[in-house]
């Protein structure tokens, strides 16, 4: 289980600073953490969920880990807008007797957004081969 408070470079911004966050709901599956610090009229939030379906070896778990960021637009200052990424893993537990795979497939997608493929580096900034795919709607 995640801490309350997010504080030990758990997150990190594109210059790779630690960036903390705090909980501040929970129900069920789900979570929320906010920004510590954030203005309220611009929060940055942190939601994971997990919802299961389906039963015996046809279960799954589709699980969620999603920041949405409200900034001013740099079009019209006077508009807010929300910038979003998030993961989502949907895994057929009940067919699986340990998570080897999902982890595995989890480390692709890690690996493609943060880095440049020979390197073990993680890139923060946006440079790594998927991220840059992803901000310049390259294929």
């Amino acid at each position: 289980m995640l801490a309350n408070t997010l504080n030990t470079n758990e997150i990190k911004d594109s210059a790779g600073v630690e960036v903390e966050f705090t909980r501040i709901k929970s129900s069920g599956r789900e979570t929320e953490f906010a920004k510590i610090g954030e203005a309220p009229a611009l929060p940055l939030r942190l939601t994971i969920k997990h919802v299961e379906t389906g039963n015996g070896i046809k279960k799954r778990r589709r699980s969620v880990c999603r920041f949405d960021k409200t900034v001013m637009s740099t079009v019209d200052a006077t508009v807010p807008v929300v910038v979003s990424a998030y993961a989502v893993l949907d895994s057929p537990i009940g067919a699986l007797t340990a998570n080897t795979e999902p982890t595995n497939v989890l480390a692709y997608l890690m690996s493609f957004i943060a880095s440049l493929g020979a390197t073990t580096t993680i890139l923060y900034d946006g440079t790594g081969n998927g991220a840059k795919t992803l901000l310049q709607g390259d294929l």
